[in-house]
């Protein structure tokens, strides 16, 4: 599959308001450039926190140009994936509307390849205000949920803590928050592929299901590489639906053992030409919940290759109000730091977003189990066919971006 990355330079507009357009930078957000450009004071120092919240009152606009070229047109399909846009978000190129958004927590993908042309083209992304989405919604709506949060944040698929929390101050960024792109598909790709492992004497066997979209009929096969600890890689070819690893390096929780990854690779091909890629680190793993009666109650506890242990460590909010502040290094630090401290677990709080990759990246190689909740901390919601629709093409989206991690150990 071709990407063609939109990341980079952008321009933001509010519209109505005495603001000139500013630079803007993808991913990002509109608190986070309007900082950069020196357009309003620090957020968190005294009260401006109050000024900063009227200012999501407004709507926002996002726009810039690029480059298509006649290679990424002439395959079978163009997507424009976008992997977080926050959060009631309307996306037009050149002009002709292409799709719509309204869950953070989502990827979107709109087919593009019909309102594309060589050379220079422009995208637009136009945002609504997240505090009069919320009021109108209310209105309309009544759910309520955490008095610390503005009034009616369960309406919103968005991260209940930019809306205020006990902990937070009220600061409902928006804005294109992580990366954005052009796919163009030939022949066919892999949206995800689920390793399954059974665990025997002296051998995992993996369980290699990949999902596969095929585009205009074309006949795809696939091979699977499997690249060990050590470096040791093998080669499986015809599609296979399993394969064994003998002798297996096992993954450990922090404090109980190493945490050796293997990686494994999905190579979709069309004529002996490899058309995408589907590549992951995992370790070879049991991990459950212990539980049965006891003279106590009922047990509770993690089990990760038959052994049980006392989950030790914390809850990770996220780490900054404004989201682009966060980074790979700055999350290392921190969790490399809850090592330290000696725990062995770290549960991703229900009131925030789904980490980026690298947090569950460095969660695997430090060995912190993941107790992973949706994001649904301390609200009512009303549970309509819509709402339905929407938060489980949430679910699918993070589960199939995440579950390979050989940390995470509980939804």
């Amino acid at each position: 599959m071709k990407t063609r990355t939109l990341n980079g330079a952008w321009t933001l507009e509010i519209p109505g308001t005495p603001f000139a357009a500013v630079p803007a930078t993808v991913p990002g957000s509109v608190y986070h450039d309007l900082l950069a450009a020196e357009r309003i004071p620090d957020p968190f120092y005294r009260d401006n926190e109050m000024e900063a919240l009227k200012l999501m009152d407004n709507d926002f606009v996002y726009f810039r140009s690029f480059q298509v070229d006649d290679a990424l047109l002439a395959g079978d399909k163009v997507l424009l994936r976008a992997e977080g846009l926050d959060t009631i978000a309307a996306v037009h190129i050149n002009g002709q509307i292409v799709g719509e958004a309204c869950n953070m927590h989502r990827i979107w993908e709109f087919d593009v390849k019909s309102v594309l042309h060589p050379g220079e083209n422009t995208i637009t992304v136009s945002f609504r205000s997240p505090t009069k989405y919320i009021k109108e919604a209310y209105a309309k709506s009544v759910a309520d949920g955490s008095s610390d949060a503005m009034v009616g944040f369960p309406n919103i698929r968005k991260a209940h803590c930019m809306f205020g929390w006990d902990w937070g101050p009220r600061l409902p960024d928006a804005g294109i928050w992580r990366d954005i792109m052009l796919c163009g598909v030939n022949g066919g790709r892999v949206i995800s592929t689920y390793v399954k492992q059974t665990h025997g004497e002296n051998t995992v066997t993996l369980g290699i299901e990949p999902e596969i979209e095929t585009v205009n009929g074309a006949e795809l096969t696939y091979t699977v590489t499997l690249t060990t600890p050590n470096g040791e890689e093998k080669v499986y070819t015809g599609s296979p639906k399993e394969i064994a690893v003998e002798n297996p390096q096992l993954w450990w929780p922090h404090g109980l053992g190493e945490q050796p990854l293997y990686t494994v690779r999905v190579d979709l091909q069309r004529d002996g030409e490899t058309v995408d890629t589907w590549e992951k680190r995992i370790g070879l793993r049991t991990m459950t919940m212990h539980i049965e009666k006891d003279r106590y109650g009922e047990s509770f506890a993690h089990e990760v290759n038959g052994v049980t242990f006392f989950a030790m460590g914390a809850d990770y909010i996220p780490e900054d109000n404004i989201l682009p502040r966060t980074n790979p290094e700055r999350t290392r630090k921190l969790l490399e730091q809850a090592v330290a401290a000696n725990h062995n677990c770290v549960r991703v709080w229900g009131g925030g977003h789904y980490p980026d990759d690298w947090f569950y990246d460095a969660c695997d190689e430090l060995g912190l189990v993941v107790w992973q909740d949706f994001m649904f901390a301390c609200a009512n919601y009303n549970l309509t066919e819509a709402f339905e629709e929407n938060v489980r093409a949430e679910f699918a989206d993070n589960i199939r971006r995440l579950r390979h991690h050989a940390s995470l150990g509980l939804w």
